[in-house]
């Protein structure tokens, strides 16, 4: 079968996903500019995609598109070094962004760039952007998606995107954020950044807060990837690895979440013959490494604790509750949160009977944090059942349909409040 015009740009966009991030990467190292560098990478993307339909991919493409970056680049910065100095014959003070120029460009570009993925992430997720540009930025400039692939994952509209990256960027720029890894008394707070934004969008995969389907699997995977990239390149931190850990092992699951029409399944109903086991042994490894280097209460760590208890069971029966409800414990005692609690009361009820639950559960009615949040009346809806209070338990899975956005739940959430009603009508 021949090959089209069409199948070479297919293969050279791939490529690009592939090499994008650490092109983006090397050239912020001496641009010290993440909006230049994206454009100088992209750069380079329109020239092998005018030259390789007719000269074939090269062997090494990712060479290719860096060699061909570094020249856009050379170009870009002697260009400014030249009209900083005819604006200095003039007597203007020189733009911030023309102080990029320096001494030796050539040099620079070919210095190692073993780090500069591990300063790209710090810079994309800078404290001093909102939650929502970190994710967007971290997607666009490290997971290689273009703005219509973020925003079709995130359920809003391409232009929201596209102002949260462009936004970011001029904010980052104009605050003239050095690109490196953090001094230590930086480094906890803006690692704690890196992690939260890589397992928010690993959690948006996994468990989709809105639109028509239960997963989305590649945010799972473009998560996965930044948070073994990181791993690599921070070899000593053990929260690191935690998160790969947790992320790992439930991404194994991935296959058995959902039924043949795209309905989810519970954890313990699942059939853990389609869990992953080649995920659950890498995740349950990157655990032991967490452990081993003295990060075994670690946020990550203890989750992906609990998290390996399910993975170790060879059936829902043979799930160790005791043990997750001590590791909720932990977990609530070093990291209290709401949502901790909430998590905690589903362990004590498997531990200790779905009153014991129960209790744990009505303590946080009148927490303001969860008024909106669909689990908690499902979670206690979940509870009413088992004790055999069915019509309270309909009126809690009713409330929280109407507080889900995603349809795959609501639509199961209505069915467990039908069943609920079925379970009244015949009592």
């Amino acid at each position: 079968m021949a090959v089209t015009d069409s199948d070479v740009h297919a293969a050279i966009l791939a490529v690009f996903r592939i090499e994008s991030s650490r092109l983006i990467a090397g050239l912020s190292r001496f641009t010290r500019d993440v909006g230049l560098a994206e454009e100088l990478a992209q750069d380079a993307l329109v020239i092998a995609l005018e030259r390789w339909p007719a000269s074939g991919i090269p062997d090494n493409p990712g060479a290719w598109l860096m060699a061909t970056a570094k020249r856009r680049a050379i170009d870009e910065l002697r260009r400014r070094q030249s009209w900083r100095s005819k604006q200095d014959a003039l007597g203007y003070e020189s733009d911030a962004r023309a102080e990029l120029a320096v001494p030796d460009l050539e040099a620079l570009l070919d210095d190692d760039v073993g780090d500069d993925l591990l300063k790209l992430l710090f810079v994309a997720c800078h404290p001093i952007l909102s939650t929502e540009a970190r994710v967007a930025l971290t997607l666009r400039l490290l997971g290689g998606l273009t703005t219509e692939e973020i925003a079709r994952a995130f359920l809003v509209s391409e232009g929201t995107i596209a102002q949260r990256i462009v936004r970011a960027k001029r904010t980052l720029a104009e605050s003239r954020i050095p690109f490196e890894v953090p001094r230590a008394s930086e480094r906890t707070e803006r690692l704690s950044s890196v992690l939260e934004v890589v397992y928010l969008i690993f959690n948006e995969g996994y468990s989709a807060t809105a639109g028509a389907d239960w997963m989305r699997p590649a945010l799972c995977e473009d998560a996965l990837r930044l948070g073994r990239i990181l791993a690599e390149l921070t070899p000593l931190e053990p929260e690191v690895h935690g998160l790969v850990a947790i992320m790992e092992i439930q991404a194994s699951r991935s296959k058995a979440r959902t039924g043949p029409s795209g309905e989810p399944i519970l954890l313990l109903e699942q059939n853990r013959a389609a869990w992953d086991q080649l995920l659950i042994g890498r995740g349950l490894a990157a655990l032991a490494r967490a452990e081993a280097l003295g990060g075994a209460d670690g946020r990550y760590a203890l989750q992906a604790a609990i998290a390996a208890c399910h993975a170790r069971a060879r059936a829902a029966d043979e799930t160790d509750w005791a043990r997750i409800a001590e590791l909720y414990d932990r977990l609530a005692a070093r990291w209290p949160s709401p949502i901790v609690e909430l998590n905690r009361a589903v362990a004590v009820s498997m531990a200790e009977g779905p009153l014991a639950g129960l209790r744990i559960l009505d303590a946080l009615l009148d927490e303001p944090s969860l008024q909106s949040y669909h689990l908690l009346p499902g979670v206690r809806g979940d509870l009413l059942q088992k004790l055999g209070r069915a019509a309270e338990a309909r009126a809690e899975f009713e409330r929280a349909a109407t507080l889900t956005q995603n349809a795959r739940e609501r639509a199961f959430l209505l069915g467990r409040a039908a069943a609920c009603d079925a379970q009244v009508r015949s009592g």
